[in-house]
């Protein structure tokens, strides 16, 4: 008889139990949204760019791994778009390690993208290349279509799921539109 491990069963994609799907756009939003905001904040520190980094991966850590574990898996995007983030093996909130685990390789890439966008037009090509790490870990959300995780999600083997806990920032804004879009009609 086979003996099913917890990394088994999740690797074996029909075995565990399904969960709400999060549409790719608000995956992205939610990632930019926490991102600008880090940016933001370690934009202060831009005379030294050792310093900017490495204040970007202080801020990044707190925010996408202690504030999601004491905030039931959601960071400022997070929420703002209600996602979360969860281990599909024990259905909870990952616990610090890997979700430290997968901040790390986010993290990284975003501070690699963060010169890269600060580089701007001036090197084109060094800008491509800097850039190039986030948008392959984030590309592979897109080709994954039953589950879409992205390679951070994969190593940490979490999963980004809906949840009714948070703002709806996007349905605001699709409304808002809407409302617009009427009135001008008119």
């Amino acid at each position: 008889m086979k003996l099913l491990t917890a990394a088994t069963m999740y690797n074996d994609r029909s075995n565990y139990r399904r969960y709400p799907k999060v549409p790719i756009e608000r995956r992205v939003g939610a990632f930019a949204l926490d991102f600008l905001a880090v940016w933001f904040v370690s934009s202060f520190f831009a005379s030294n760019l050792f310093l900017q980094w490495l204040v970007f991966l202080l801020i990044w850590l707190a925010m996408r791994v202690l504030l999601a574990e004491k905030n039931r898996g959601q960071t400022l995007g997070r929420w703002a778009l209600d996602t979360k983030v969860i281990d599909p093996r024990f259905n909870r909130i990952p616990d610090l390690i890997t979700l430290s685990k997968r901040e790390i390789i986010v993290g990284f890439a975003g501070a690699l993208a963060v010169c890269g966008l600060q580089i701007n037009v001036r090197n084109g090509l060094s800008m491509l290349f800097l850039l190039t790490p986030l948008l392959i870990d984030c590309a592979l959300a897109f080709t994954d279509e039953e589950l879409n995780q992205a390679f951070h999600d994969r190593v940490a083997q979490t999963l980004m799921i809906q949840t009714e806990r948070g703002f709806s920032l996007d349905l605001r804004l699709k409304k808002i539109l809407v409302q617009i879009k009427r009135r001008m009609q008119k």
